[in-house]
């Protein structure tokens, strides 16, 4: 069932840049009402500046759940009832598994998976009262492959799929869709100092911001971008783990975090893990 997109109230965490401020432009553009929210006040200045007047722009740390609800309540006293949240807010420290530090881990889970459970708790309530609404969760195709050097953000990753997938059993049957995007290397902050994976394209946060914006018209359960990815993993998965390793290993998957330019990286992760996390 096609539904509109314009007209309606769209909430978007980690919004103030990559992903998150792509989609925003794309669904203003298509009519929406749109909210950003984010935890980094110079980056959400300059986006409100780029989305102007008619945009709501408010401050929002996801993993703390008096946060998002202050920002809910202030979009709708804004704009009027949420009809989409997207949670799309998220951060991904890299490297070996067992040289990550405690706090880190700790805020990967808090912001990546936790920052999707607070929203889904604040806004779905009201949703559900009104029997009508949509949740996309922003997750990732690490969610669903071994990804060597990421395997915390893998983890959460995988987490927000199979919430995302539970929700929309449990609570589907109430007027809210529930729809789980799954980008690929998508060419923001977050892939700094890695080389990508070999003949799979590094997508554009347009390109997800699209994906979304198709979910919205049309909702789906999964979205891969691009969709090519989605094929290969259901094949994989078809052909067992020895297979599928070898496969990586081939494409230089198994190495893409591990090797990563670290100097490169330096900039972002000093942003994130000192909690100014515009995430994405």
């Amino acid at each position: 069932m096609r539904r509109r997109i314009d007209g309606r109230v769209v909430a978007i965490t980690g919004g103030a840049r990559g992903i998150g401020l792509a989609t925003a432009r794309r669904l203003q553009a298509a009519g929406a009402r749109v909210a950003i929210g984010d935890v980094d006040a110079e980056a959400l200045a300059a986006a409100r500046q780029d989305l102007g007047p008619d945009a709501f722009a408010g401050e929002l740390d996801v993993a703390d759940m008096a946060s998002f609800r202050r920002f809910a309540e202030s979009v709708e006293d804004a704009l009027g009832p949420i009809g989409v949240l997207v949670n799309n807010a998220g951060i991904m420290p890299i490297g070996p598994l067992l040289e990550e530090t405690e706090a880190t881990a700790r805020r990967i889970v808090d912001v990546n998976l936790l920052g999707c459970l607070n929203g889904m708790k604040v806004v779905l309530p009201r949703m559900i009262e009104r029997g009508e609404g949509h949740v996309i969760n922003v997750a990732s195709v690490a969610g669903k492959a071994p990804v060597p050097g990421g395997a915390t953000y893998a983890a959460a990753k995988a987490a927000v799929v199979s919430l995302t997938e539970t929700a929309r059993v449990e609570l589907g049957g109430r007027g809210v869709a529930f729809t789980c995007v799954m980008p690929s290397f998508t060419a923001t902050e977050l892939i700094a100092g890695t080389k990508g994976t070999r003949f799979v394209e590094t997508v554009q946060p347009d390109d997800v911001a699209a994906a979304i914006a198709k979910a919205i018209a049309r909702p789906r359960a999964d979205v891969y971008v691009p969709r090519s990815v989605g094929a290969i993993l259901r094949m994989q998965a078809l052909l067992g783990r020895r297979i599928r390793d070898a496969m990586n290993r081939a494409l230089g998957a198994d190495r893409t975090f591990l090797d990563a330019d670290r100097e490169a990286r330096a900039a972002y992760e000093a942003r994130i893990l000192n909690r100014v996390l515009t995430l994405r």
